[in-house]
């Protein structure tokens, strides 16, 4: 192995450690600590619902703060300081108990997880692509899977040990603030400092790419309400109890090698294809986590979940990038943007339907149907660009 291909290496084993931290961790660990936090403070769906949004309502405002073309200091600076405040506001988590604080924080650590996300993705896949390695992505974004995975085991062994959902939140920074250490030398600078004061060309939004930022949107809304109660929907499962935390590390594990699996699909029938199929699966997924009755049942959509969302969020954001490759910083921004809406919207929309019906049914067929809708856009934008190519 040469010197050049142990760098790149290097490099994408850093760039899996940072998603581990700012979306695996800092954006996902609430799903597995909120049934233990709505048992300690009491807390009903509505609030919940309005806890997660704080942080997606973040991701959307760092999705739209990262759209400027023009930022002081380099991609890698952004990157890492996004980083430190992922795993510091995970741990203040643990040193609160008002609202106030939680919405104010999760509010912050989701501004920070999409700028993990974008200028991670953009200073990361750049080199790829610079040494011809563009098949590491895979490996990069199995990072959110492993992160799920990694914060499911240590929750489930603080669960053993008796520890509150405080020393849950603290101990899951703690395993953030220690992840990120390597990730210092394995992601390195660039040799002079690279300024965000480019200037792109005019961005060009055809049909397919219209269709494509809708989709993102709609998968946005319709994973999230899953994700985000998961744990709290198997809590409410007769006799399966035991398997609220499970189910996120098996939604972790299903994650780690769904962008590999649907960027293999998508070489051999398309990313847009591969997109719609991944987006049928997940619909699946969504509508069947409701009905669940078995530890089989659940464990199914668990896996159509976690074996979904991140290979979709991957290929919808490299099909993108290939549409627009002048403008990679702007339209991932753009594309992160539209999911953080979708995202946003989700959790309250949800927590507002359970309190009318008493049940996450009606919220999560509407999001699964949403999926289906995805599906279908993605196919319909493809015809677009066929039929009209200049468009």
């Amino acid at each position: 192995m040469t010197k050049a291909s142990i760098h790149i290496m290097q490099l994408a084993i850093g760039g899996l450690l940072a998603l581990a931290i700012g979306l695996g961790i800092s954006r996902f660990v609430f799903t597995p600590i909120l049934p233990f936090m709505e048992a300690g403070l009491g807390l009903d769906k509505t609030q919940a619902g309005l806890i997660a949004s704080a942080n997606f309502l973040g991701y959307l405002v760092g999705a739209l703060l990262a759209i400027r073309q023009s930022l002081p200091g380099s991609l890698r600076l952004w990157f890492l300081s996004a980083l430190m405040v992922c795993a510091l506001t995970t741990i203040l988590m643990g040193l609160s108990d008002s609202i106030g604080v939680f919405l104010f924080l999760r509010f912050v650590g989701g501004i920070a997880s999409a700028f993990v996300m974008i200028f991670g993705t953009t200073l990361i896949l750049n080199r790829f692509a610079e040494q011809g390695r563009s098949s590491l992505s895979a490996l990069y974004f199995a990072g959110v899977g492993v992160g799920i995975s990694l914060s499911s085991l240590l929750i489930m062994s603080l669960i053993a040990i008796g520890t509150d959902w405080r020393e849950m939140w603290i101990w899951t920074g703690c395993l953030s603030a220690a992840m990120l250490l390597p990730v210092f030398w394995l992601v390195p600078g660039e040799g002079k400092a690279v300024v965000i004061v480019e200037s792109p060309p005019k961005m060009s939004f055809s049909n397919p790419l219209k269709a494509l930022i809708l989709s993102y949107f709609l998968l946005g809304f319709g994973y999230i309400i899953t994700a985000t109660f998961i744990s709290v929907l198997v809590r409410q499962i007769p006799g399966l109890q035991w398997m609220q935390t499970l189910v996120w590390l098996v939604v972790g594990l299903a994650g780690i090698p769904s962008v590999a699996i649907w960027s293999w699909v998508g070489r051999r029938i398309g990313n847009h294809n591969s997109y719609a199929l991944a987006s049928l699966c997940l619909a699946i997924g969504v509508a069947g986590s409701v009905y669940a009755a078995s530890a089989g049942a659940v464990l199914a959509s668990a896996v159509l979940l976690g074996g979904t969302f991140m290979g979709m969020s991957a290929v919808g954001l490299v099909h993108a990038r290939e549409m627009l490759p002048g403008n990679a910083r702007q339209i991932l921004a753009i594309m992160t943007l539209a999911f953080g809406l979708g995202q946003t919207i989700g959790p309250v929309f949800a927590g507002y339907i359970y309190g009318i019906f008493g049940d996450f049914v009606v919220a999560s067929l509407i999001a699964s149907a949403g999926l289906g809708i995805a599906a279908l856009l993605t196919a319909l934008g493809k015809t677009s660009a066929l039929q009209n190519p200049g468009r």
